[in-house]
């Protein structure tokens, strides 16, 4: 059995603590990541497979979307690749505008074209 010794402590004394071990931890971590998840600005080639796991979707739907046009790739000899970062940017212009960027654009055409 343990002797448990329980005594008031300040909030602020307390808190700053937490905070301490917190950011220990989290440098911590940060250290122990591999160098490719701290890089995450690289481009990266996929495959058609890859490509598939990246948007969730089946290697039939990639090359359908690759024949419509709809996906950006590369193509050497038979083989197809498809960039990370391309990847990201085609699911960003599928991004929906939050009401607050509605309206300020709103504001925004609404100034620019008073009489």
């Amino acid at each position: 059995m343990h002797n448990v010794v329980l005594s008031p402590i300040d909030p602020e004394k307390l808190i700053s603590n937490i905070a301490e071990k917190v950011t220990e931890n989290l440098l911590k971590a940060m250290k122990e990541l591999p160098s490719s998840a701290e890089d995450n600005s690289t481009e990266k080639l996929l495959t058609v497979e890859e490509a598939a796991k990246f948007l969730s979707l089946s290697t039939a739907t990639i090359y359908t979307k690759k024949s419509k046009g709809e996906l950006p790739f590369m193509k050497r000899g038979k083989r197809v690749y498809f960039s990370s970062t391309e990847l990201l940017k085609y699911l960003k212009e599928g991004q929906e505008k939050t009401n607050k960027e509605i309206d300020a654009e709103a504001e925004a055409y609404i100034a620019k074209n008073r009489l």
